[in-house]
Parts: C-alpha cells; structure tokens; sequence
C-alpha cells in the first residue's frame, strides 16, 4: 500500500523575546491510502498546527512533508461555518466555489452526497433547520465536493454536546470510508481516536514528539466501543498521556 503522507523529522517553531520557542520537534510517520489515523496529545501540544502544517498553511522549521502525487487535501475545521443566507446545497459547494472549481459536475456530486446522506429533504433549506449532527454531515460533504484524496479533521465535533458527539463521530467516520478517503484527525478525546481510528499516534506535550503509535486490531463499526480491546486501548493510550515527564 503507498503513502497518502509521509512526514520525516518535522519541526515547527516560532520567535519568543526569549528566543526560539519549538512547538513540534522530530515528528516522523507516514499515512497509508485509505487509513484513518487519529492525532491524540494533552491541549497545547501543537495537534491543530501539525494539520496546518500538513495542509500547507504554515511552514516547518526543519525537516518535510510529502504528499503522494497528485493527491490534494481537504480541510475540516472544528465549527461547521455553515452561512444561514446560503441553502445547505450551497454552502455544500461553497469550498469549491472559492476555489473556482464549481462546474456543474461538482454541483450535481454534492446534490448526490446530500441524498446518499440523508440531507435530500434540506437541499432548500436554511442552516438553522438542521440539528448539529445534520450540520457537521453537510460541514464534511462541503469539504468532499472539491474531491480531495485527503482529509484533515481538526477536532470536528468538539463544539458538539456528548450524546450528539457520539451518533456524529461514527457517521462522518462511516461516510470517509464509505468515500474511500484518507483521513488525519486530530482529537484530544480518546474514546473518540479508537473508536474511529486505524491507528492512534499519541503526541507528548510541547515540543510535542512520538510518545506512542497504537494499531488498533478491533473490527470497525458501531460496535467497536464494546469490544473488550477497547479498554485495553483506551488505559494505554491514557497511561501515555499522563506520563509527560
């Protein structure tokens, strides 16, 4: 299988008046097509700008990032900006329409996500008729009309109450795999990272490195949660966390 991404010995810093501050230092892994890997590490440790940096929005300090040929990327942010004087069909091609990349065929391809992911009957409507989960279904078909092979994810359903979170996690998950796509999260919800995830890379606290890869071996689906690995899982990746010295 070839790499989606393949990071080597990144870092990123800024300037301080006391000098040079690193924020992440030494990173190193690869995604392979079609994984969903999941970013966990303590708030402040650089998670949201190593997407930024993979996105191509800041640069690094050191080392590279290699995204495999042709392959674009697609940002997910962790509010939906779903704009109320838009129908939810058009902010569904508002990103490429920004991009000045909307043709007919990228309208009709959001037209058939929104029915294959039960927003047919809100094609018209305003943002507001829409629950959150409703919201964050057309916040990702948004960004999958461009068509992009990668997906960043920072945090997507942070804003969400937990009940919500949980039906929500699983069926934008389900819609990435159902897509095909490549996926790179970022969370500091660890229940979240396994429960989605086909392998969970835990950062340490800043200057963030590689405190821990975990693969995670569990069928995927809605009954992962209750699979006996999933507290295994869940208590090395927290011993990881804790452990910041």
């Amino acid at each position: 299988m070839t790499d989606a991404v393949k990071i080597e010995n990144l870092s990123f810093s800024f300037n301080t008046p006391k000098g040079e501050h690193f924020v992440l230092k030494d990173i190193s892994f690869s995604v392979a097509d079609g994984e969903f890997v999941a970013i966990a590490g303590p708030s402040g440790c650089g998670k949201s700008t190593l997407l930024s940096l993979i996105a191509g929005l800041l640069k690094p300090a050191g080392g590279s990032i290699k995204i495999g040929d042709g392959k674009k990327c697609g940002y997910m942010l962790q509010r939906d900006y779903l704009f109320e004087w838009r129908s939810v069909l058009s902010n569904t091609c508002l990103g490429a329409e920004i991009s000045k990349e909307l043709t007919d065929e990228k309208r009709c391809y959001a037209l058939s996500l929104l029915k294959k992911y039960g927003l047919a009957d809100y094609i018209k409507s305003r943002p507001s008729a829409l629950s959150g989960g409703m919201r964050q279904r057309a916040a990702l078909i948004r960004t999958l009309v461009p068509q992009p092979d990668i997906l960043l994810l920072d945090e997507p359903f942070s804003a969400l109450d937990y009940q919500t979170r949980l039906n929500v996690c699983q069926e934008i998950s389900d819609i990435i795999k159902n897509e095909g796509k490549t996926a790179i999260m970022v969370t500091h919800d660890i229940s979240e990272a396994i429960s989605v995830s086909d392998r969970v890379i835990v950062l340490s606290k800043t200057p963030a490195v590689i405190k821990g890869e975990f693969k995670i071996e569990m069928p995927y689906g809605n009954t992962r949660r209750d699979d006996p690995k999933f507290r295994q899982y869940f208590n090395s990746i927290w011993k990881e966390l804790q452990d910041n010295g």
